[in-house]
């Protein structure tokens, strides 16, 4: 019986404790994993702004990527970014997408807010 590449088991439930984190070990109630791991923001530093239509029958999106914001942020910018432009959109994976070609519109309050910003794609 394989245990993975490493052969290692971890415990994941404790009678004592309830549910382990699987990373660090601790009661799942007080990990703080995954707020050091949103905490860390990946990415080289540029948010890209790119137009897409695939998949949506003919109809623009502007995709947002790259923001250096963790979860609850990232819904805030959304929200202003939606307001802004008068449009509707979602958050996706961390991609904040927003209805309609608003590259431009976005890209000046991202540069107000002091990102840098790139358009990128079509």
């Amino acid at each position: 019986m394989s245990r993975g590449a490493q052969g290692k088991s971890r415990t994941v439930y404790s009678t004592d404790k309830g549910r382990l984190c699987p990373d660090c070990g601790v009661v799942k109630a007080d990990c703080r994993c995954r707020l050091l791991k949103a905490a860390a923001p990946s990415g080289d530093g540029v948010v890209r702004l790119k137009r897409e239509t695939k998949g949506r029958g003919g109809k623009a999106v502007t995709l947002v990527t790259g923001l250096p914001d963790d979860a609850p942020t990232l819904k805030k910018r959304a929200k202003a970014l939606k307001q802004r432009c008068g449009v509707g959109g979602a958050i996706k994976d961390g991609v904040i997408e927003i209805q309609g070609d608003q590259r431009e519109t976005i890209k000046n309050m991202l540069e107000a807010e002091g990102l840098t910003v790139k358009l990128a794609g079509g």
